[in-house]
């Protein structure tokens, strides 16, 4: 049989460079951008343990779960860290930032999650990028989350690694990933004797047989679908136009935190500020004596397709996500999320208004 997924002539190494080069469009960036053949946890991963080692001493910030796998890789390759944790309802901040600094003026590297979309919140990167830039650390970025949703712009920020997957705003697959190198940040790899080599998570093997080459031969076979795939991604949001893609999802948002306002029933945004609100994914507080993971399975059933999600780990009982990105940053998909959790809580006997809720979300999109 056949099939358009089956029997495709090899993707060449010009095609594959020039799905890179769309990535640097879209980052607006000028260093060296690899595209990485595994889900983002790949690069993020691998840029921690060739760039970090026993001689570093780490800024890790903690707005999320990702945060504390970040300060786990840093204990791990060796680093001294120095983990600064601000509650996941909220964001940190530049101040913050700077007096870490002051505190330990032997930081050289600082890793950071842009957006958690675990937890709803939002890092204003351009602020700290620029408390990192007066410090002199490596910066490390988890855009994954946060690219297709707002701005991601590693040059302007002066983010040495930021990493980026496709599967969440910008709609694409989650089978590949890329990261943007800074040349500082390669020199701080190849200084590194503990960086990884001859090895899947090792960057500096691609740099030397890809990049250095020329990108003329690719190392070894590529993911063909999801390349591809992304390759649709990066043509579809230059069709519509980034600021068209962030836009609906910075809609999403707004309309989602009003509504469910609006709706009642003991709901209200986990992230107390709207300025710290990712676009990506907006979080939910449930009302005390409903469990979050209930509340959402009810929602669920006559529609398991919503994109509702229970807090994960120990937030599965206080936290709803409602992810509002890629295909679902739509007001349609955050009108039908919001019925559905009026509906799941007007089982529980909580008096909500359904009508208000859409009221306000028809109105925070505009």
């Amino acid at each position: 049989m056949t099939h358009p997924f089956l029997d495709l002539p090899p993707l060449s190494a010009g095609r594959f460079a020039a799905i890179e080069d769309g990535v640097a469009r879209l980052l607006d960036t000028r260093q060296d951008v690899l595209i990485t053949q595994g889900e983002a946890l790949l690069p993020l991963e691998g840029a921690i343990r060739a760039a970090a080692g026993p001689g570093t001493v780490a800024l890790n910030v903690i707005t999320g779960p990702y945060g504390q796998t970040f300060g786990n890789w840093l204990r791990d390759a060796g680093a001294t860290v120095h983990d600064l944790s601000v509650p996941f309802h909220t964001a940190v901040t530049a101040e913050q930032i700077r007096q870490a600094f002051a505190e330990h003026p032997e930081i050289d590297f600082v890793s950071l999650v842009h957006a958690e979309a675990a937890t709803g919140n939002t890092n204003p990167v351009a602020e700290i990028g620029e408390a990192v830039r007066e410090h002199g650390a490596l910066f490390y970025l988890d855009a994954v989350a946060s690219v297709g949703a707002e701005p991601v712009l590693p040059d302007a920020w002066g983010v040495d690694l930021c990493v980026i997957g496709a599967q969440k705003a910008m709609g694409g697959p989650a089978g590949v990933s890329a990261i943007s190198v800074s040349e500082r940040a390669w020199a701080r790899m190849a200084a590194n004797p503990n960086a990884p080599r001859r090895s899947y998570l090792s960057l500096l093997d691609w740099k030397e047989r890809w990049i250095d080459a020329g990108r003329t031969a690719l190392p070894h076979a590529p993911a063909q679908l999801e390349m591809l795939a992304l390759e649709a991604c990066l043509e579809r949001i230059e069709s519509q136009g980034l600021e068209t893609v962030m836009a609906r999802h910075r809609g999403a948002a707004l309309a989602t935190r009003a509504g469910a306002v609006a709706l009642g029933g003991g709901l209200e945004p986990y992230v107390y500020e709207e300025k710290d609100a990712a676009p990506v994914a907006t979080t939910l507080r449930v009302p005390s004596g409903v469990v979050a993971s209930e509340l959402v399975a009810r929602a669920l059933e006559a529609d398991p397709a919503l994109p509702l999600a229970a807090g994960g780990g120990a937030l599965a009982r206080e936290m709803i996500r409602v992810n509002h990105y890629g295909p679902d940053a739509t007001l349609a998909a955050v009108q039908s999320c919001l019925a559905a959790l009026g509906a799941a809580l007007a089982a529980q006997g909580l008096a909500v208004d359904p009508d208000a809720a859409r009221r306000a979300a028809e109105h925070a999109w505009r």
